[in-house]
């Protein structure tokens, strides 16, 4: 039987299948069947959605791995970010890693779905550097 392990440190956090455990001590853990899962800096608190790719991936991330009755709410929630933030950007790349984590989303890839998202995040964030290094 195959397995994914994975090693948490002290005060880790990890999200599975909705449920959110504070890690007490360094330990490992091994899932033996398909488990929607998040952990560490892959989690994003809802405070820290405060930009459109942000916020973009907060939902992508409750559509992974929220609660059952949240999942479907947050795809939607998402599609309408992703179609907003391709409307107003001028930036081909960015279109193209909404589309890209969006079509993930939509077919059960969440992971892959974040893995975009966090693209966009970098992208994002390198624009809003480039425009504040211009403005001062």
């Amino acid at each position: 039987m195959s397995c994914l392990v994975i090693e948490l440190r002290a005060d880790d956090t990890l999200i599975v299948n909705g449920s959110c455990l504070r890690v007490r001590n360094k330990t490992r853990v091994e899932f033996t069947s398909h488990a929607r899962f998040l952990f560490g800096k892959q989690i994003m608190k809802p405070e820290e959605a405060n930009t459109p790719a942000r916020r973009l991936y907060f939902a992508l991330q409750i559509a992974y791995a929220g609660e059952d009755g949240q999942r479907n709410t947050a795809l939607e929630r998402a599609r309408d970010l992703a179609m907003e933030f391709s409307s107003h950007t001028t930036s081909g790349l960015a279109r193209h890693l909404c589309a890209e984590a969006l079509s993930a989303a939509e077919e059960s890839d969440g992971y892959s779905a974040l893995k975009h998202a966090r693209r966009l995040i970098q992208h994002e964030d390198a624009i809003f550097k480039d425009a504040r290094e211009k403005c001062a």
